[in-house]
């Protein structure tokens, strides 16, 4: 796809005026994520349970958290409830498979990172909590 199509239907997908679009696209970020990035589209970034003990949402071992490539939950590969103290977490992870993907940095992402919900367990005076395993796997 040429360029200057891809831009017209990003800015059709994002719902930005022509302004709104010159603001975006003189940011070079931001048009490296756009036009660089087609691992985005074909990767899913997966948080699975590693440990859990006294979790009050009930996450379990094995439990995935699935997102599309840009971080967006794909609700019907999730747990029905999830909590907010997990999702937080995943943040700062999310943020590293982002910066992964812009550089180009770990091709095969084989990088993962384990990330702990923000409840910090019956022991230190919180309820429960988990342990998740953040990786990239492809669309699929």
């Amino acid at each position: 796809m040429d360029k200057e199509r891809l831009w017209k239907r990003f800015q059709a997908h994002m719902g930005y005026t022509d302004a709104e679009m010159e603001i975006f696209r003189s940011d070079p970020l931001k048009v490296r994520m756009v036009t660089e990035t087609p691992e985005f589209v074909k990767s899913r970034i997966i948080a699975e349970v590693i440990e859990s003990h006294g979790c009050h949402a009930g996450h379990k071992v094995g439990q995935k958290f699935v997102m599309d490539g840009n971080g967006q939950l794909i609700t019907g590969a999730c747990p029905e409830k999830m909590c907010l103290f997990a999702l937080c977490a995943l943040e700062s992870p999310v943020n590293a498979i982002y910066e992964r993907f812009i550089s180009h940095s770990d091709p095969k992402n084989e990088r993962t990172a384990v990330v702990q919900c923000h409840d910090v367990g019956l022991d230190k005076g919180g309820w429960g909590k988990i342990l998740m395993k953040v990786s990239v796997e492809p669309a699929g």
